[in-house]
């Protein structure tokens, strides 16, 4: 007979009992009997919430993406809901994209909420998550939802959940909501749905956010600059299709190629091994179009469109992939410039990064005389500032894996909005004889040659969740003390909130809320982070290098050398 821990058979018994359907415990009970691993995968722990919500893979158990565990969380949102806004007709807003089961999940979850006597506004179809952030203030909502795995592989999914200021859930929310839905029972839920308070939205929120995204998006590019430009774009099968081709052309861009073979909405991206434009893999469709067409930029966003993937041509005319910090370099300074022009900048604005992204983010802000705000990686803590600071003015803002925000018209990443201003950047780069690329030469001549690296670790299941706690507790408890010959001079601890300078060996308290991040910084600039990912089965280690480049023509020198530095690096870690 299989042996089962006592614990796990009490978690799977929960799952026997008449709140749970005939179809799901026929199912549990063959687990039991032919598949104890695949049981205890599912069973032995509840899903929680990172930095991008909640993220599984759909099956049944309650370490998994189903009816019952996004019932209990949707049960436990109404509860608060009602608890927080007493006597107020509430409303939710509800998206989802283009994985499978998720338009089936979004309507229980809709179902969930009008048996809670509460108002859905349910999109009709696939829409991207920005514009869910941007529906909920549109719509004056309490609160929205959206089904989503972003970038992951196609048996994940997801719920994200958005609060009244089109942010993602943050403290003290977030821990208050938590604390409800695990004092549920699952024979708590109200899965019978009352159909008078779903109303079906599309069109209509669709020509706002477009309407919304230029505004955001666009400055004064000449018609011809426009016309000029040529544009390759890929949805990776994802749900930008719905808004970004409208945009474009509304915004007056009629010179775009598509990549007809990655425009159908398709959760199992037949045409990529991971529909991330993080990996260069994901974007090899749209660059060989872009070569036949002889394109100038290419556009590729995730599958529920909130990041973006850009490759431009390089001094040699090639396409090359730039990585998010590039990008954010780029955006970045261009809002500064614009903001500048226009006579905006009064001291009261401010700029936003996360604390793994390229050091280049503060020291543009710095050129420019503006704050540069840093926190944990997530756009739901960018979102944080803004409300925390509603007296300043935010720029815009981005973190190394590929979002950027434009404005706070949206409160979350924006690969519409942010894909838009890429283009702009390019097309009037181009109009002045220049490109994006030099462009982004040129920054680096005048801020200094910065260049990062990113390896992530992927370590699946129990195991590999524990092995990944351990590297960071043998990362605390045996501190490195140089990396590639250079001495460590700073450790950010951000799980116990102290960086210490190793000099003077004085210690400082990190005013943010705690993450399980190390940082550390050698005296030659170098810096290294180490984070397990909120939203994937990953370890990460963020590397950053420096240089000044005193001209552009020393640039690839310059690169090549920063290159070598980074492989050293890996090699001195162990990661290569």
């Amino acid at each position: 007979m299989i042996h089962i821990e006592p614990e796990l058979l009490n978690r799977v018994n929960k799952w026997l009992t008449p709140a749970f359907d005939t179809e799901t415990q026929t199912y549990i009970k063959d687990l039991i009997a032919t598949n104890p691993k695949e049981l205890k995968e599912s069973f032995y722990k509840d899903l929680e919430f990172g930095t991008g919500g909640m993220r599984g893979v759909m099956g049944i158990g309650t370490n998994r993406i189903n009816k019952f565990t996004l019932g209990k969380n949707t049960q436990g949102i109404s509860n608060y809901l009602h608890q927080t806004f007493p006597g107020e007709k509430l409303k939710v807003v509800i998206a989802f994209d283009c994985r499978h089961n998720s338009k089936t999940l979004a309507k229980v979850v809709a179902d969930v909420f009008s048996a809670n006597n509460i108002e859905v506004f349910l999109f009709e179809d696939l829409r991207p998550t920005p514009e869910l952030s941007f529906a909920l203030k549109h719509l004056n909502c309490h609160c929205g939802i959206v089904l989503t795995a972003s970038h992951n592989p196609p048996e994940y999914n997801g719920y994200k959940v958005y609060w009244q200021d089109g942010g993602q859930l943050v403290p003290p929310q977030d821990a208050e909501i938590i604390s409800k839905i695990n004092s549920l029972d699952y024979a708590e839920i109200k899965f019978e749905a009352n159909n008078d308070l779903i109303k079906y939205i599309g069109k209509e929120v669709d020509q706002a956010f477009i309407d919304a995204s230029i505004q955001n998006g666009s400055f004064a590019t000449s018609a011809k600059a426009k016309e000029d430009l040529n544009i390759v774009f890929t949805s990776l099968h994802g749900t930008s299709i719905t808004i970004f081709p409208d945009t474009l052309e509304k915004a007056g861009y009629k010179n775009v190629h598509i990549v007809e073979e990655q425009r159908e909405p398709n959760g199992d991206f037949p045409t990529v091994k991971s529909p991330n434009p993080e990996e260069p893999e994901a974007l090899k469709m749209a660059l060989e179009l872009a070569d036949k067409t002889n394109a100038d930029i290419v556009i590729g966003t995730d599958p529920d469109a909130d990041r973006l993937g850009v490759a431009v041509r390089d001094l040699d005319g090639k396409m090359t992939i730039l990585n998010g910090n590039q990008t954010m370099v780029l955006m970045t300074n261009f809002l500064l410039k614009q903001w500048k022009d226009n006579n905006k900048l009064n001291g009261n604005e401010f700029v936003a990064t996360t604390i793994v992204s390229t050091p280049m983010i503060p020291a543009l802000a710095k050129a420019y005389h503006t704050e540069c705000k840093i926190g944990l990686t997530g756009f739901k803590w960018i979102a944080k500032m803004i409300k925390d600071f509603p007296n300043q003015d935010f720029i815009g803002g981005g973190e190394e894996s590929f979002g950027f925000m434009v404005g706070d018209f949206v409160r979350d990443k924006d690969a519409n909005t942010s894909s838009l201003l890429a283009i702009e950047i390019a097309a009037q780069a181009k109009a002045k004889g220049s490109s994006l690329y030099q462009e982004l030469i040129n920054l680096y001549v005048e801020h200094g040659l910065y260049k990062e690296h990113l390896v992530s670790l992927t370590k699946k299941g129990i195991e590999g969740a524990q092995e990944i706690k351990q590297m960071m507790v043998d990362a605390r408890e045996n501190p490195l003390k140089e990396v590639n010959g250079s001495k460590v001079v700073k450790i950010e601890d951000y799980q116990l909130s102290i960086t210490k300078d190793i000099v003077s060996g004085k210690e400082t308290t990190i005013d943010v809320p705690k993450s399980n991040v190390l940082i550390y910084y050698t005296e030659d600039g170098s810096k290294i982070a180490l984070r397990p990912s909120g939203t994937e089965p990953k370890i990460k280690f963020y590397i950053s290098v420096n240089t000044t480049l005193e001209n552009a023509s020393a640039f690839t020198e310059k690169q090549n050398e920063l290159a070598l530095k980074i492989d050293a690096i890996l090699k001195d870690l162990k990661l290569n």
